[in-house]
């Protein structure tokens, strides 16, 4: 069915709150209304989103903000010119996908953007028609796209349009050419692939393909040469019909020759067009009014800026302005909350420090991530040891088998990947890593629930695989001074495959530059004694035990044991724990299928023990975004959640109301 405006969230937990839009945007609810108006109008249209966006985002913070300003005109382009939903837009990532949000049917809920209960950050199919496909992570809209033209194909709906908007970041992604390479047989498809290039990732794009689109991009013999050519051939009759076939043959030959290399796109059997100006919103609406009547698979190359439009982000640090949070729209001020006492450091920081004095001390250590090097913090040691630290770029998988290299020849890489990108090289850990028992030590970073970017970036599998995969190491720190002891483990000799995972955000350690230890593999520890009940954590939140314990203090005796590995467990620690107490409980912030507590569970049953045990974690679905405490609260394994389910086991009375009182 074409058209329509039928929006699949329920907003009854969103505050509402009034953004004025601009007289032509305040007058658009979908695309069919966009339609409407004439392509003169569409200037006017692109800075009313663009206003929108940042008068919206200034305020409510906790959101992407660049990427989106960058395609705004694009973003009204495609909407004037395809029949979106019936046409099928795909974005990549979806960082991007703001103004498209705002464009169909949300912008008066677009201020409850990754809120909880609110919209989420990224396209999904649950919230609308027009999220053709849920994204969150990159290279995934060609092949997405490609299905979907194929499938329609077949069903005979042969008009349908497919277009897919990717960026040069996330092009490099081996994902993105699999799907260049079966789309140029795919002959038939009805396949636009929008790449957009604004050499600018979250931080700095890297790799030959970067510098293959700006020698496109800046060559300005080939863009001269080329406009001349195209418009001297609109002048001869005497091609005829034929005009456009000799002009792209005239095209390719250019390229071939002024570029000293043939075009990428046209060797996968692409049809490319562009470079083209992407902020140039009428100039983009006849290009793409064209391409449309053009069969087969198509690339539109089209240069961009990140953060167009708004000169703090344009002129400013681009990884700032990514998510830059609240800021005063008006001075590209960034709202910063002082703190009035030492506070606790990102375990990212840690990690990134951290690194550095131990590569310090061992020059074989080295630094791999892919693409998010201030994400991980390891840009600290890119800055500090520039030829021991590596951004590979968009390449999970490439990260891992480059760092199992690295590992045969006598280095030990610290490979750090967000726990949800790392299941895109799962084959890699396997294959290339534990087989070959590699001294690679994988870092686990954003492991647990990642907060508003939602079920896309949440870490909850990552103990459950790791733990599967023979000669792995799974370990998880409860505090910083934990991490940095188990980095110092992890680098010595002949360790093999070692996993540490850790939460996004803070610790729980003001002074957290300890000094370093090497901790037994397979080794827990006692946090507490108790005698009633056992409660037995992994990682970060053992600090919410601590805090449950604090709420029936007085109430029931409790012991309290830090697991630190669930890969080797510590058989000892577990036989005591089993040895003494029949109710017992797990607490993890990782899915309970095939995690910690369940490695528990194997432990009592291949030990013939026999206890109450209640596992604690993150259930078997996908949890929306909101803040990691209100999905804690959500899930029933915060502070409060712990301490009820220790007063249930022991039949106690709960205190739900009493307690989230008195919750730090």
């Amino acid at each position: 069915m074409k058209g329509g405006k039928r929006i699949f969230v329920d907003w009854n937990e969103c505050h509402m709150k009034e953004f004025k839009a601009g007289p032509l945007l305040d007058n658009i609810d979908i695309p069919e209304d966009l339609r409407n108006l004439t392509v003169d109008d569409l200037p006017q249209v692109s800075d009313e989103v663009r206003q929108y966006i940042i008068d919206v985002i200034s305020e409510i913070g906790n959101s992407h903000f660049g990427a989106s300003l960058g395609v705004v005109e694009l973003t009204v382009a495609l909407h004037y010119v395809f029949d979106t939903p019936y046409d099928q837009l795909v974005w990549d990532v979806g960082h991007q996908a703001y103004g498209h949000k705002i464009l169909t049917g949300r912008r008066s809920v677009f201020h409850t953007n990754r809120m909880k209960g609110g919209i989420s950050g990224f396209p999904k199919r649950s919230e609308s028609e027009y999220d053709t496909f849920g994204v969150g992570h990159s290279s995934t809209s060609i092949s997405g796209a490609l299905g979907m033209a194929v499938a329609n194909n077949y069903k005979g709906e042969k008009s349908r349009q497919h277009i897919a908007v990717i960026g040069d970041g996330a092009m490099t992604a081996g994902l993105a050419f699999e799907g260049m390479n079966h789309a140029g047989f795919e002959k038939d498809a009805n396949l636009l692939v929008v790449l957009n290039d604004n050499c600018m990732s979250i931080d700095p794009n890297v790799g030959a393909l970067k510098d293959y689109l700006t020698d496109i991009t800046t060559s300005h013999t080939y863009n001269k040469v080329k406009d001349e050519v195209w418009k001297l051939l609109g002048k001869m009759s005497k091609f005829g019909p034929d005009a456009q076939t000799v002009a792209s043959k005239v095209s390719t030959a250019l390229k071939g020759s002024l570029l000293k290399q043939s075009n990428l796109f046209e060797a996968l059997n692409f049809r490319y067009f562009g470079p083209v100006d992407g902020h140039d919103v009428i100039g983009l609406t006849k290009i793409l009014e064209d391409l449309k009547d053009i069969p087969g698979p198509k690339l539109l190359h089209i240069l961009t800026k990140k953060g167009k439009g708004y000169k703090y982000s344009e002129e400013g640090n681009p990884t700032q302005w990514h998510a830059p949070g609240v800021f005063n729209k008006h001075t590209g001020e960034i709202v910063k909350v002082v703190p009035k006492s030492p506070q606790a450091p990102k375990y990212q920081e840690v990690f990134g420090h951290t690194i550095v004095e131990l590569a310090e001390e061992n020059d074989k250590i080295m630094g791999v991530t892919p693409a998010m090097p201030s994400g991980s913090s390891l840009n600290i040691m890119m800055k500090a040891m520039p030829d021991r630290a590596f951004d590979v770029g968009i390449a999970e998988q490439h990260a891992v088998t480059f760092s199992a290299g690295l590992a045969t020849q006598g280095m030990v890489p610290f490979c750090n990947i967000y726990s949800s990108f790392m299941q895109r090289a799962y084959d890699q850990v396997v294959h290339d890593v534990a087989i070959q028992n590699l001294n690679v030590v994988f870092c686990l970073d954003r492991a647990g629930f990642a907060g508003a970017d939602g079920a896309t970036h949440h870490g909850a599998l990552d103990i459950a695989y790791m733990r599967s995969i023979p000669n792995m190491i799974v370990a998880a720190p409860m505090n910083e001074a934990e991490l940095r002891n188990i980095m110092f483990t992890a680098q010595q000799e002949n360790m093999g495959p070692f996993s540490i995972r850790y939460p996004r955000g803070k610790g729980v350690m003001p002074e957290w530059k300890t000094k370093m230890k090497a901790i037994k593999v397979g080794t827990g520890r006692k946090i507490t004694s108790g005698e009633d009940i056992a409660v037995l954590s992994i990682g970060h939140h053992g600090n919410y035990v601590q805090k449950a314990l604090e709420l029936v203090k007085g109430e029931a005796s409790v012991a309290h044991y830090d697991m630190r590995f669930v890969k080797p467990l510590d058989e000892t620690m577990l036989h005591e724990v089993f040895s003494k107490f029949d109710k017992v409980i797990t607490v993890e912030d990782g899915t309970i299928m095939g995690g910690m507590g369940s490695a528990v569970l194997e432990f009592m049953a291949d030990h013939k023990y026999k206890a109450d045990l209640t596992r604690m974690g993150i259930p078997d679905a996908y949890i929306h975004h909101g803040t990691q405490d209100e999905l804690y609260t959500d899930c029933g394994f915060d502070a409060v959640g712990i301490a009820n389910t220790i007063r249930k086991e022991l039949n106690l009375k709960q205190q739900i109301i009493e307690d989230q009182k008195h919750v730090g």
